[in-house]
């Protein structure tokens, strides 16, 4: 097997200044001949270097790490991420202390942390084709551009549990319960946990609680009624016809993520980013 001699640098070519940020943290780090960099888009097109490659240092918000994390996953390659977005979820570095503080994570000191993918098949007339898609987020059915809703028969390891009749269904990792599936109503969980999230988006007269199931689970959700509803796995989309089902199962690969805090900073990380950080409820007013 070859050597894991290379260090990536993979950045969301959207925002201007990220290649010359890259550039400079790449010269900053004395890395100028043992590393890479591209566009988060194009990380896999050069599967010999992935296989030389330690780490790959993201340079963009969490939609970047997802468009890198699929890639580099059948690899085993961990993600160091600096934050140049919004919120940053999934992110551990800045811009400002990332050049200081890159060092002590390719030492070899900093802790693995790993995170469970979804895969995601279409099945039509009892035949399923993969998507060929993983995600670290989520795999989402929802109605196209039109305002009306859709009917999606779901099932979690072939019972039926109910057809929803809402704007969608979302089925989320741990890692996706912060995102899309947090806005619809759904709990958080840890990011190491090793549990599925099924959440409806916006219900109507039917089933609104969401459910947490095992990895193990298969759910199938099937587009029973109405006009075509669209796919998106982590973003990536396609169509989903009426009477198609969408399986969603555990992927075989996991998403791992280089840390220096504890596994518990997570919860204290998480307020911050939702920036209730430090609110707490005053003591009852004596009479």
């Amino acid at each position: 097997m070859p050597s894991q001699d290379l260090i990536g640098f993979a950045y969301n070519p959207v925002l201007p200044r990220t290649p010359k940020f890259v550039e400079s943290l790449i010269d900053d780090l004395g890395l100028r001949r043992g590393a890479w960099a591209s566009a988060a888009s194009d990380v896999a097109l050069d599967t010999e270097r992935l296989r030389r490659t330690s780490v790959v240092i993201t340079a963009g918000g969490d939609g970047t790490i997802l468009r890198v994390a699929k890639r580099v996953a059948p690899y085993s390659i961990p993600i160091l991420a600096i934050n140049l977005g919004r919120v940053g979820f999934i992110t551990e570095l800045t811009v400002e202390d990332a050049a200081e503080n890159i060092p002590g994570y390719l030492d070899g000191s900093a802790r693995i942390e790993r995170r469970m993918m979804l895969k995601a098949s279409l099945r039509t007339g009892g035949v399923e084709e993969a998507l060929g898609l993983h995600a670290l987020n989520d795999v989402v059915i929802t109605r196209g551009v039109l305002p009306r809703l859709v009917d999606i028969e779901t099932r979690i390891d072939g019972v039926l549990m109910t057809t929803y009749r809402a704007d969608g269904v979302i089925v989320s990792t741990p890692t996706g319960s912060t995102s899309y599936s947090l806005s619809a109503g759904g709990p958080i969980l840890y990011p190491e946990a090793k549990e599925i999230i099924v959440q409806p988006l916006a219900a109507h007269m039917s089933f609104q609680t969401g459910l947490v199931v095992s990895q193990d689970s298969v759910v199938e959700l099937t587009l029973k009624q109405g006009r075509d509803a669209i796919v998106s796995v982590d973003g990536s989309t396609d169509t989903v016809e009426t009477g198609q089902t969408v399986v969603i199962e555990r992927s075989p690969h996991t998403a791992s993520f280089l840390r220096k805090d504890p596994p518990e900073s997570f919860y204290s990380t998480l307020t911050q980013r939702l920036g209730v950080s430090g609110r707490s409820v005053p003591p009852p007013r004596t009479p």
